[in-house]
């Protein structure tokens, strides 16, 4: 009985070294996180002043603007949102260290450049991407079709050409979708045909075109077009004479 106890009594001791060490030191990754979003981007408004990472103590980086934790004791980042914030800069790669991230909101900013093309990768649990009104270039990634968790998918009101990846409209659990007011072009694949995909998510892109918006027209090339022009006419031509040579005959 005695030494039952006394290993018992080694075992709770332990557990509170084990708990006591866990709750001293923040979640390297996560920290890592954020410290690369603050040196990433030029915080035009000195918004991101309060992340200050002297102190890293668990549950320190969810008192920081737009960082919301899973628990408000435990350095794992839930979701950031740093919308409408004056930030200037490329798309924050160092998120790919906040490994239990599920939201990101970056919309309303001036941030530039492409999406990255592993994006996929860099937001792998993502429920709500929202990189909205900004100045993003470039294609969208078709990779975002592997982010099998989204929800909300936000990328309007930027400068995106190319063609709307078709992969992303099998997303089984897209709710919210746009991609208006860009420059993108072709055809909307049918994958986009569900009721959830109105014409207000495909709005305002000159080059756009199929369900939910206008049908696509072919244009001929002006090429095509001379060509079709000749040969109607050389076709005219021909019937003519065979009618003039009836005439005679």
């Amino acid at each position: 009985m005695l030494i039952s106890r006394i290993f018992k009594v080694i075992a709770v001791s332990c557990l509170w070294l084990l708990l006591g060490c866990s709750l001293s030191y923040g979640t390297d990754t996560d920290i890592a996180c954020l410290k690369s979003i603050k040196e990433s981007l030029v915080d035009t408004h000195n918004y991101l002043n309060s992340w200050k990472f002297e102190n890293v103590t668990e549950g320190s980086i969810c008192t920081f603007l737009g960082v919301e934790c899973w628990h408000p004791f435990e350095n794992r980042v839930l979701n950031i949102r740093l919308a409408d914030l004056g930030l200037k800069g490329r798309f924050p790669l160092g998120l790919a260290n906040c490994t239990s991230i599920t939201g990101i909101d970056l919309s309303s900013n001036e941030l530039f450049g492409s999406i990255p093309q592993n994006i996929s990768e860099i937001v792998v649990f993502a429920t709500s991407l929202d990189l909205s009104s900004n100045n993003f270039s470039g294609e969208i990634p078709s990779s975002l079709a592997n982010c099998s968790f989204l929800n909300v998918l936000k990328l309007d009101h930027n400068q995106l050409t190319g063609h709307i990846p078709g992969q992303i409209g099998f997303l089984n659990r897209l709710k919210t979708f746009s991609v208006a007011n860009n420059r993108l072009s072709e055809r909307i694949p049918s994958s986009f045909n569900s009721s959830i995909f109105t014409k207000e998510s495909f709005a305002n892109n000159p080059g756009l075109c199929g369900k939910p918006l206008s049908p696509c027209v072919c244009n001929l090339s002006k090429e095509t077009s001379t060509g079709v022009i000749a040969g109607a006419a050389v076709g005219g031509v021909t019937i003519a004479a065979i009618g003039v040579a009836m005439l005679i005959a």
